[in-house]
């Protein structure tokens, strides 16, 4: 018996497995060129360019214009990789126990880790405080870390501080990263020095204590 051979026609092809290969294609270069973005975005901003425009992003990561405005449309899922990536990045630092003996030498130790932490994640910070106003998730992560930071610092403090209203708002106005954009940027102070100043507002607050 000779078996017949059934022509395929374009139609055949197109309603069979052969558009998978493609349409997975289109989602690989679609989740290629979202990952180039972000990195752009990260770059751009880690360089000092705390606004960068749509055309230097899709210049940085060699993509098209069009290809970027078509990423730009879903600005918050993007903002929300760069601050996943950043917290990974310092989540080790942050979260690394203390190892001192009392309150006092553990709240130094967090003032010294607030220093590395928040000149690691300085351009990024001033960019999302930026752009918080245009975005539900910056703001919303603005609030969150707002109450992290403060709950990492009451979390190693005696009651009788808690409770001491005015000492315990200078110590969070001290380890604040509004106070270390204020040193570092607007003062344009070394790091170090930024560092010692923070330490020194830290100290002058513990130092009016009876405790």
């Amino acid at each position: 018996m000779t078996a017949t051979i059934i022509p395929l026609s374009s139609s055949t092809l197109s309603s069979g497995i052969a558009p998978q290969p493609t349409a997975d294609g289109r989602r690989e270069r679609s989740r290629s060129s979202r990952a180039k973005i972000v990195q752009a975005m990260f770059d751009l901003v880690a360089r000092g360019d705390v606004a960068p425009s749509a055309a230097r992003v899709a210049d940085h990561a060699g993509v098209g214009l069009r290809t970027v405005f078509r990423h730009f449309d879903d600005m918050d899922s993007l903002y929300r990789e760069m601050s996943e990536r950043i917290e990974a990045q310092v989540s080790p630092l942050v979260t690394m126990p203390f190892t001192g003996a009392t309150w006092r030498e553990r709240l130094l130790e967090l003032t010294a880790r607030r220093a590395l932490v928040f000149e690691a994640i300085l351009p990024h910070r001033i960019s999302a405080n930026i752009k918080r106003y245009q975005s539900a998730f910056l703001m919303q992560d603005y609030v969150r870390l707002l109450k992290f930071e403060r709950q990492r610092v009451e979390a190693l403090l005696p009651p009788a501080l808690l409770a001491d209203k005015i000492a315990l708002e200078s110590l969070h106005v001290a380890l604040s990263f509004q106070s270390w954009r204020l040193l570092r940027h607007d003062q344009g102070l070394h790091p170090k020095d930024a560092a010692k100043v923070t330490r020194h507002l830290v100290e002058a607050v513990l130092a009016q204590l009876t405790e």
